[in-house]
C-alpha cells in the first residue's frame, strides 16, 4: 500500500501571526513610553488592576512574545522547504537550498538594519531627538541620543553603534535593534540544524529536536533557542502525514486540545514584567515557575516564549485560527512585519512624540534646598484628545512609511544581496529565479 501523500502546506497563516506580532511590539513600545504602568499586574499591591492590566488582555500591550514569535516563525519558514525535500528523498536539493539561504540571510538581515540605523543617525545628527530627549517619558528619553560633539565622531559615533549591533547587540540610534543580533544566530541555529538532521529519518530527526528544545531550556536560552527549535520541530509535525491523518480522524478532539492551546499560551504571555507578586493569577505563575523553569533565569522571558510556543502548536492544529490569520488584513500587516520593525521605534522618538510633547513648554522649576537653580522639568504630554487622535493616525502614519519601504527598500537591498551572491558563488551553484526574502 503506498504511503498517504504529505499534508499540503499551509504557511499563509504565519504571515497573519507574525504581522500581528509586529503591531504588538510597536503597541508595547508606546505603552511602555505613556503607560509604563501597564508593565504591572496592578496599580499597586493594593489597589485594583486596570482593564489592560488583566490577563489575556494585556496581551495586547506586551511585546516580548513577538520576539519569541519571530524566533520561532523564523525556524518554522526557513526549515520547511529543507525537510520536505528531505522527506521526499532529495537530500543534495535540501543541503543546497540550506546553503544559499544561510548566505543570503546576512543579505536580509544586514543591509536593511544598517540602512534604518543610518537614517536614525542622521535623525539624531541634525536635532531630530531633541524633543525627545525633554519628554515626559523615561523610554523615549532613554532611547534617544544626543548629536555627536564633532563632524568626524559623528561618523565614528555611527560605524561603531553599527559594528556594535551585530557584536553585542548595542545601538545607540536604535535600541531595538539588540534583538538582531539573537536572531540572526537563531537562523543560523535552524541551518546548521537542518544540515546535521538531512539523512535522519523524520520521527528520529523530530526526537532529536526536541532533544535540542529541551537543551535550550536547561541551559537558559530563552530569547531565541528553544523558540527556534520549537519552529523546526513545528514544520516537520506539519508535514507528517500520520500526524495529520489522525488530526483528521479525531476533528472534534483536536479542535478541544488546540484552543485549550491557544488559551493557556495566552494566559503564559501575560505574565507581567515587574511586580508579578502584585495579583493572585501572576503569583501563581511565579510559584508555576520555580517548578518548571531552570534555576536563576528571567521568568519575563521564559513566559512569553513558552506561551508563545504553545499558541503556535495550538493554532498548526486549529482550521478556524489558521484562517483567521490567513484573512488579508493580518497576512498585509505580515508582508510589512519587517520594514514596521526597523522603523516604527525612530517614528516614536520624532513623529509621534513631536505631536504629543511638542507643544508642550517644560515647567520652570525653583530653587532646590540649597538656593541653587534647578533646570526646567520634563515636558508635559498633551491632552487626552490629543492623544486619543494621534495614536491611531500615527498607526496609520507608520504602516504607510513601512508600504514605501517594502516597495523601493525592500527590492533594493534585494537586488544587492543578489549581486553580490552573482560575484561570490560558484557558477554552478548560481539559479536563475530572483532571489526571495521572506
Amino acid at each position: 500500500m503506498p504511503a498517504p501523500p504529505p499534508p499540503k502546506r499551509d504557511v499563509i497563516w504565519l504571515d497573519g501571526l507574525r504581522g500581528i506580532a509586529s503591531v504588538l511590539v510597536v503597541t508595547a513600545h508606546i505603552c511602555r513610553s505613556l503607560a509604563p504602568h501597564l508593565l504591572s499586574p496592578a496599580m499597586s499591591a493594593d489597589l485594583p488592576p486596570t482593564l489592560l492590566q488583566l490577563p489575556f488582555l494585556r496581551c495586547l500591550v506586551m511585546g516580548r512574545s513577538s520576539v519569541a514569535i519571530f524566533a520561532l516563525v523564523t525556524g518554522y519558514v526557513n526549515s520547511l522547504s529543507p525537510l520536505k525535500k528531505s522527506r521526499a528523498g532529495n537530500i543534495d536539493a535540501a543541503l543546497s537550498g540550506v546553503a544559499k539561504s544561510a548566505f543570503r540571510r546576512f543579505g536580509r538581515f544586514m543591509i536593511p538594519a544598517v540602512l534604518a540605523t543610518v537614517l536614525s543617525w542622521l535623525a539624531c545628527q541634525f536635532g531630530a531627538y531633541h524633543v525627545a530627549r525633554a519628554s515626559d517619558s523615561q523610554w523615549i528619553r532613554d532611547t534617544s541620543p544626543e548629536p555627536s560633539t564633532s563632524f568626524a565622531g559623528a561618523f565614528y559615533d555611527l560605524f561603531k553603534n553599527l559594528g556594535h549591533t551585530w557584536i553585542d547587540g548595542y545601538n545607540d540610534y536604535d535600541r531595538i535593534q539588540w534583538t538582531l543580533t539573537y536572531l540572526l544566530v537563531g537562523s543560523m541555529k535552524t541551518y546548521l540544524s537542518l544540515f546535521a538532521l538531512a539523512y535522519v529519518k523524520p520521527r528520529w530527526r523530530m526526537l532529536i529536536l526536541a532533544g535540542m528544545f529541551y537543551f535550550s531550556w536547561k541551559s537558559g536560552d530563552a530569547l531565541v533557542g528553544f523558540n527556534i527549535y520549537c519552529g523546526i520541530l513545528l514544520a516537520d509535525v506539519s508535514l507528517d502525514s500520520d500526524i495529520a491523518a489522525f488530526g483528521a480522524a479525531h476533528p472534534i478532539l483536536q479542535a478541544i486540545v488546540s484552543a485549550t492551546l491557544i488559551f493557556l499560551g495566552l494566559f503564559f504571555c501575560s505574565f507581567p514584567e515587574e511586580h508579578a507578586e502584585w495579583a493572585r493569577w501572576s503569583r501563581g505563575l511565579l510559584n508555576l515557575g520555580h517548578w518548571i523553569f531552570p534555576n536563576d533565569v528571567e521568568y519575563a522571558r521564559y513566559y512569553p516564549g513558552l506561551g508563545a510556543d504553545i499558541i503556535a502548536t495550538g493554532i498548526l492544529f486549529n482550521t478556524t485560527a489558521k484562517r483567521i490569520l490567513s484573512h488579508p488584513f493580518p497576512c498585509w500587516m505580515g508582508k510589512l512585519s519587517w520594514a514596521v520593525y526597523l522603523l516604527h521605534a525612530p517614528l516614536i522618538r520624532t513623529v509621534l512624540t513631536w505631536v504629543l510633547f511638542g507643544a508642550s513648554i517644560r515647567p520652570a522649576q525653583g530653587p532646590d534646598s540649597n538656593g541653587n537653580p534647578q533646570p526646567p522639568g520634563w515636558l508635559p504630554i498633551a491632552n487626552r484628545w490629543v492623544v486619543l487622535f494621534a495614536i491611531p493616525l500615527f498607526y496609520v502614519f507608520l504602516y504607510r512609511v513601512a508600504g514605501l519601504w517594502s516597495s523601493y527598500v525592500d527590492p533594493w537591498c534585494t537586488k544587492v544581496t543578489q549581486q553580490f551572491e552573482d560575484m561570490v558563488f560558484r557558477e554552478e551553484a548560481k539559479v536563475d529565479k530572483p532571489l526571495l526574502l521572506s
